[in-house]
């Protein structure tokens, strides 16, 4: 890889489980990874500093996913301090979840998971995918979850967003596809990290065909093949990593 045209993967919500799981599996891929954080600075400093220790190297960049002007700023900024090089991957991961039944839902809490979990997407990626067009090389990756297909009780707001999600890859897929630019989503079931912690994973666990919840580097491993060179021929795809909960 030329150094003056270094590829960078941006991991949104690179700090947490699945993010930071992302982060390695790509720097051990070669690229150099921007560990995106919101406020949780130290977190992503630690990501980093896993990332080093596994041999690769990267850079944390911090910035609110729902707000578009400091997205659009701290992106700029980013590529005026770089040169020739670019952000070749994508991983649109950053979300959160406010759970509640509808009749209970204030708007706060839909608006949150709608901006977090969807308008970032557009957020992040308008900025983002222009270069990947001129290059003739991109890889976009959106996180979304078993929620946005099957839909869950008590999350119809991230059901909703994440359901926003799988249809705008779709779409994005069909306008960059000629371009070498691809564009897919990965969506997990239950994963072990911090958002599962409160759950009953032995009751849950009875209900999957795989008897288990699954692991961060289990959904990594399926970005980092979509992240490849060897995936420019799977686009518009929604990859199911949840154990076969859901088919």
């Amino acid at each position: 890889m030329p150094l003056e045209k270094m590829k960078y993967a941006l991991i949104t919500g690179g700090s947490g489980g699945i993010g930071s799981a992302i982060c390695i599996k790509l720097a051990r891929m070669g690229y150099k990874v921007l560990v995106h954080y919101h406020s949780n600075k130290s977190a992503a400093e630690e990501v980093l500093e896993n990332i080093r220790n596994a041999k690769g190297d990267g850079e944390i960049i911090g910035f609110d996913v729902t707000d578009f002007d400091a997205v659009k700023q701290a992106l700029t900024t980013w590529k005026s301090n770089h040169g020739q090089d670019y952000i070749a991957v994508l991983v649109n991961n950053a979300g959160t979840t406010r759970d509640a039944l509808m009749f209970w839902m204030e708007k706060e809490d839909w608006s949150q998971v709608i901006d977090t979990n969807l308008n970032s997407f557009f957020y992040v990626t308008s900025q983002l995918v222009k270069d990947m067009v001129i290059q003739k090389f991109g890889r976009i990756v959106n996180v979304v979850s078993l929620s946005g297909q099957k839909g869950l009780p008590g999350q119809s707001n991230y059901a909703a967003a994440k359901a926003g999600v799988v249809g705008a890859t779709k779409s994005l897929a069909q306008e960059v596809g000629r371009k070498n630019v691809t564009v897919n989503a990965v969506s997990p079931g239950y994963i072990q990290t911090e958002m599962t912690k409160d759950l009953d994973e032995k009751h849950l666990s009875r209900m999957i065909p795989a008897n288990r919840f699954g692991t961060p580097e289990e959904v990594a491993a399926v970005v980092g093949f979509l992240a490849s060179e060897e995936a420019s021929y799977v686009t518009g795809e929604v990859i199911k990593v949840n154990g076969g909960l859901y088919t």
